[in-house]
């Protein structure tokens, strides 16, 4: 900063006493209006969480928008893993040891008493009769045309030129020359409610005559 030089102080000419004072009575007058314009900005809005304005709470569902996506959506994205297949428990697996001498004997009975019936049954030609003692999927399948079909093409029923177009056409050409003197030797337990039948030829082979399944209107073949 110049400093200036004592001549020069001596040329600014003297203030006018009246208008000095004048000037300071101004600026007082307008100092409490200035005042309270700097008190109102300072002040501004209030700070959020005072008891003047209380916070606005966003509840978490309008913060922020939830997209859900499907698993194979979301295995395609980095970062998101899609959910773990529920779990199905495992069926407890079968031990034939735990069914028990009694209780083996009384189903052979049951068993070669069945067998005995649907002897009579086949041998009188009583077609409705024996249906009801087949399990409604069971029957399904033999009455496909495929099943039928394929049944048709056996060495036997192609010598004798026969074509079967029904389950009734079945019953009549391979469940009637065949199953009308069967006999229960054996039974093999697949679980508690499901057993094979057995028969043993002059050869001393085992042959399996039927799947059945006990239900609650009784015993139905199953294959």
């Amino acid at each position: 900063m110049q400093e200036l030089d004592a001549s020069t102080h001596r040329n600014i000419p003297e203030l006018d006493e009246r208008a000095v004072t004048g000037y300071t009575k101004n600026c007082m007058g307008r100092l409490p209006v200035i005042a309270l314009l700097v008190l109102i900005s300072c002040r501004g809005d209030p700070p959020a969480g005072t008891a003047d304005s209380p916070p606005r709470t966003v509840p978490p569902s309008q913060n922020r928008e939830v997209v859900e996506l499907p698993s194979h959506q979301a295995e395609n994205i980095p970062g998101v893993r899609s959910p773990e297949p529920a779990s199905v428990p495992a069926e407890p697996v079968f031990d034939p040891s735990s069914i028990t001498r009694e209780e083996h004997d009384n189903t052979k009975l049951e068993i070669q008493q069945l067998i005995q019936k649907l002897n009579g049954i086949i041998r009188a030609k009583d077609y409705h009769t024996w249906v009801s003692y087949l399990d409604s999927s069971y029957f399904a399948t033999i009455s496909s045309p495929e099943y039928l079909e394929q049944v048709s093409k056996s060495t036997v029923l192609v010598r004798q030129r026969i074509v079967l177009n029904s389950t009734q056409d079945y019953f009549n050409h391979v469940v009637v020359p065949s199953r009308a003197h069967d006999r229960v030797d054996e039974i093999e337990f697949i679980s508690r409610t499901r057993v094979k039948a057995y028969t043993i030829n002059n050869a001393g082979n085992r042959l399996r005559l039927y799947d059945l399944e006990r239900t609650n209107s009784g015993w139905k073949i199953i294959n």
